[in-house]
């Protein structure tokens, strides 16, 4: 059980408000359900938030990424740095636009958009660079 604006970040899609480097990086390792929330009613003192209990199952081994792990997180990270930037702009430091296209990215897109499997591309990109 967790504060349910997190569990809602752990579980969101692509596209979303609170989709951010916390979902793809869990969803890359994990299957993540979310399965009722819990009112502040339910507790005693109430809290001021609502919680959630949310099912996390690791990915079984065939299921699970291939990328580095840490060129991951920075690729993640730095494109979740300044979320309104495309990531040509984010990712600057790291991979030039033929390198995103080459990853089947479009590079004008924004992080909030990409699924993690797009991140694992880049990745993959960025450590045959």
């Amino acid at each position: 059980m967790l504060q349910k604006e997190v569990v809602d970040r752990m579980a969101a899609e692509p596209g979303s408000k609170v989709y951010g480097r916390l979902s793809v990086m869990l969803q890359l390792a994990c299957s993540v359900v979310p399965l009722f929330e819990v009112p502040p009613e339910a507790f005693r003192p109430p809290p001021k938030v609502d919680s959630a209990v949310v099912r996390v199952v690791p990915l079984a081994p065939h299921e699970r990424h291939d990328a580095d792990p840490a060129l991951l997180y920075d690729v993640v990270k730095a494109a979740f740095g300044q979320r309104r930037k495309t990531l040509s702009n984010a990712l600057k430091p790291l991979l030039d636009s033929d390198a995103i296209r080459e990853a089947d990215v479009d590079p004008k897109a924004r992080a909030e958009t990409l699924a993690p499997e797009d991140f694992v591309r880049l990745a993959k990109r960025l450590a045959a660079r």
